[in-house]
């Protein structure tokens, strides 16, 4: 499964040449020309990291990133203009986890993404609950040792739930972790996503724990 990247950028140019050397290099972008256009973005997508120019009409950069940053841990690198120290402060004040100004090199922006996308899942770190094993650096899943396909949603979900395993997770913190950023659906897209995830897992399925009136647990050791 390819990466998949939201590009924020007014300039038409800049935005075109970072989703064609993005592209070709196997990654998958989606593109904002402002900042009201990403948070658009963010609410019907997931994406593995945003690169967010600051300074573009109708909202900057970094009231997107405060917006991102109450709802969401997604990796965040700043592409901009503004390289003063008081400005690059600012950005990671707010929760940037890289800054990249301008002019750079597309080769090191492409090693930067990847960076901040594999931080994001742990490293070469491997998460196992029961027979279930996650390779966050991979994105890969596997039950008994046999690969199992999910979608980007399960397998989000299914890492949260191992991340915390032991704990009653509510349908609402769920939401928060998974979901993101201003999700407008209910409680009940939880649900449905858990349904799905149990069948993709087979007999591992029953790891997942339905608490009644609390939420889910996931159980295996």
């Amino acid at each position: 499964m390819a990466d998949h990247i939201l590009v924020v950028e007014d300039e038409n140019r800049i935005r075109d040449i970072i989703r064609d050397y993005f592209t070709a290099h196997g990654l998958d972008c989606d593109l904002a020309r402002d900042g009201e256009e990403a948070l658009d973005l963010l609410r019907d997508h997931d994406y593995d990291a945003m690169l967010l120019d600051v300074l573009m009409p109708n909202l900057d950069g970094f009231s997107v990133c405060r917006a991102v940053r109450a709802k969401s841990q997604l990796p965040i690198l700043f592409l901009t203009a503004l390289g003063s120290e008081e400005d690059v402060l600012q950005g990671y004040a707010l929760g940037a986890d890289d800054y990249v100004t301008k002019p750079f090199s597309l080769a090191v922006l492409l090693a930067k993404t990847r960076a901040v996308i594999r931080r994001s899942r742990g490293g070469g770190e491997t998460l196992t609950c029961g027979t279930v094993a996650l390779d966050p650096a991979g994105h890969t899943c596997t039950v008994a040792g046999r690969p199992v396909s999910l979608t980007k949603r399960e397998y989000d979900l299914l890492l949260c739930l191992i991340r915390n395993k032991g704990q009653v997770l509510s349908r609402d913190q769920l939401l928060d972790k998974v979901w993101g950023i201003d999700f407008e659906g209910g409680e009940r897209a939880v649900d449905v996503r858990i349904k799905s995830l149990r069948s993709a897992l087979g007999s591992a399925g029953k790891q997942i724990k339905t608490v009644f009136k609390a939420g889910y647990r996931m159980e295996g050791g």
